[in-house]
């Protein structure tokens, strides 16, 4: 375990291996005492998820949730939305709550309306994602201090924030922010609550494995990458929408079937209330056609003549 003082804040960091991330993490929530604090109901845009720890949850379903923990020192905020406007939304709601500076903002990953208002929430944050998403997203004058992480273990304000990659999965480069003390996750897009995601060039099975292992942490809340903060009843729906849609698609690509037939023969029913938004390449068939991608240039030698 090491020291850095980032930006006038002083946080542990701890860079364990995979298998170790999820041993060291049960061991330190053992005999740990835990709270949560209930969300209120209604339209309102910020949840309190616990004493200092908040959900943001935008109206605008082109742009990102985000997560907020404030403290003494500074804040630390998960995704800030689609461009300055909505981060400026996002800041005045934190502005309600705390003055403290934000102090370090994570990007869960490259796309734009996740890390589109980083320059009006934090102007002299510290930037923190994958050293991917910083590539994608290119390199800002706006920030001096910018960190690249895979796996890191922070102590900010006395709460613990796990950060860490859970390898290829919505994107090459995702983030995932877990809270221990307060049983609470935010994904990014690697969830969303009741909906078809959009998919990158990611990788759909390490994705349900991704999911697997959130769903083996103690975990009662999960601010998702859109929509309503949701339990792990949602989250294991949404797994298991990619593991079906996996699955059909697998066998139909290996018998030899085009794109096109494999679309024509989803079953999905058991998730059609699931959100679908066409503009966003959001639907079963756009889920089905990025998997087939992947597997055309995984396992290409699978595939029979049909």
């Amino acid at each position: 375990m090491g020291m850095k003082s980032t930006a006038g804040l002083l946080i542990k960091i701890t860079k364990p291996g995979k298998p170790e991330f999820i041993r060291c993490a049960l061991r330190i929530l053992c005999g740990m005492f835990l709270a949560i604090g209930c969300a209120s109901p209604g339209a309102a845009s910020v949840q309190r998820l616990a004493p200092d720890l908040y959900a943001y949850i935008s109206e605008n379903d082109a742009s990102a949730n985000a997560t907020f923990l404030v403290s003494e020192k500074g804040i630390l905020v998960v995704d800030t939305g689609l461009n300055a406007s909505e981060g400026g939304k996002l800041l005045a709601e934190i502005r309600k709550i705390s003055p403290a500076p934000v102090r370090w903002i994570v990007n869960t990953h490259y796309h734009p309306d996740h890390r589109g208002g980083n320059s009006v929430v934090g102007p002299q944050a510290v930037i923190i994602s994958t050293a991917f998403t910083r590539v994608q997203a290119g390199s800002s004058p706006d920030y001096a201090l910018n960190e690249t992480v895979s796996q890191d273990l922070l102590s900010v304000g006395g709460h613990t924030v796990w950060i860490y990659h859970p390898g290829p999965a919505h994107t090459l480069g995702d983030l995932v922010v877990y809270f221990p003390d307060d049983r609470i996750i935010a994904t990014g897009d690697l969830f969303l609550t009741n909906s078809c995601p959009a998919m990158d060039e990611g990788d759909m099975e390490n994705w349900i494995r991704a999911l697997d292992q959130m769903l083996a942490l103690p975990v009662e809340r999960i601010v998702p990458g859109h929509f309503e903060v949701a339990g792990k009843k949602q989250m294991q729906l949404f797994r298991n929408y990619l593991a079906a849609l996996r699955s059909q698609v697998v066998r139909l690509h290996d018998e030899g079937l085009s794109l096109e037939q494999v679309q024509s023969r989803l079953e999905l029913s058991a998730y059609k209330d699931l959100r679908q938004f066409p503009q966003y390449e959001a639907t079963f068939k756009d889920n089905a056609a990025a998997y087939y991608k992947q597997l055309e240039h995984r396992r290409p030698q699978k595939r029979q003549q049909h």
